[in-house]
């Protein structure tokens, strides 16, 4: 009996440690990506560690409205994504921080809704620009690796939800 007991105290132990640190490694991730997209002007972002983040064939797809107000989505790989960043980033400081976060998680899949705020320094004290982003992760048995990326940008006729303006 006591070993049944030690057993059962063993495996709840362990899967709470492991989905402690599963939460922590997409914790991780996220907080990497922010950061490695940010930086001053003509600053070169580290694009090993952003590549690293996702996999091989990810997709970053920005929703957006164009001139005549109809709503359409660029798809880009990760390599375009980085050659766009790059161009932004060369004249002028591109600053990205996360103000809130909602996640859910199954199994190996993640779904993040990730509130961000913009800014081209980081004296800035209102940004130019905030919106979601929308993350879809998968954990391999060692880490998170971003599936995809969908953003949308706030505007005044689709402000941010205060739900996601809250953790």
């Amino acid at each position: 009996m006591k070993r049944l007991c030690l057993l059962v105290f063993s495996l709840m132990c362990f899967t709470v440690t492991n989905a402690q640190s599963k939460e922590e490694a997409l914790d991780k991730v996220i907080k990497q990506l922010y950061s490695a997209i940010s930086g001053p002007a003509a600053q070169q972002r580290d694009t090993a560690l952003i590549r690293s983040l996702f996999t091989a064939d990810a997709r970053l797809m920005p929703v957006f409205a164009n001139k005549e107000q109809k709503i359409g989505v660029r798809v880009l790989s990760v390599d375009q994504y980085l050659n766009g960043l790059s161009r932004l980033t060369k004249d002028q400081g591109f600053f990205e921080k996360e103000l809130s976060r909602k996640i859910d998680v199954y199994g190996n899949i993640a779904q993040v809704f990730s509130t961000y705020q913009s800014f081209h320094n980081l004296e800035d004290e209102k940004p130019f620009q905030r919106g979601i982003n929308s993350l879809q992760l998968m954990y391999d048995g060692q880490t998170w690796k971003i599936l995809n990326i969908t953003w949308n940008a706030e505007t005044p006729e689709n402000p941010i939800p205060g739900r996601y303006l809250v953790n």
